[in-house]
């Protein structure tokens, strides 16, 4: 009988941790959510956003290059025009890039911060309290008396 209820401080520890995982699971995603929403809009608006000088306003440009350098270049845009904010474009692609980077790195670091460090220390807690237990029940050895000489 006693192997029943043998470890059922660790069946309790992964029951508590399961659960709390889904919290955390639930933050994150909407924080990805939310913060990817923001960096494709960046994005979107770094690439649809042009720069023109005053001779390629007076020729047409801006009517042939409008959204994305793809759509553009479909449109009809100026080679020059690409070539000028090609460097603008890529910065922005870059920075996306980065901003994601920089993103799934802190969410990493709040998983472990919320989910992991306490998962340990309640592990460890409950590692501390059942060797306690364990020795405060079992009696402590009886010394055997010294042979007298």
């Amino acid at each position: 009988m006693v192997w029943r209820y043998k470890n059922r401080w660790f069946r309790r520890w992964l029951v508590v941790i399961v659960f709390w995982l889904v919290p955390v699971m639930i933050v994150a995603v909407r924080e990805i959510q939310d913060e990817m929403a923001y960096n494709r809009a960046d994005l979107q608006r770094a690439l649809t956003s042009w720069t023109f000088t005053d001779a390629e306003r007076s020729a047409g440009a801006p009517l042939h290059c409008r959204g994305t350098p793809q759509a553009a270049r479909a449109q009809g845009c100026p080679a020059d025009v690409l070539a000028e904010n090609a460097a603008r474009h890529a910065d922005a692609l870059s920075e996306y890039a980065v901003r994601r980077a920089t993103l799934m790195t802190y969410l990493w670091h709040a998983f472990v911060g919320y989910w992991v460090v306490p998962a340990a220390g309640l592990l460890a807690i409950g590692v501390v309290l059942g060797g306690v237990k364990r020795a405060l029940r079992r009696p402590a050895a009886a010394a055997k008396p010294l042979p007298e000489r």
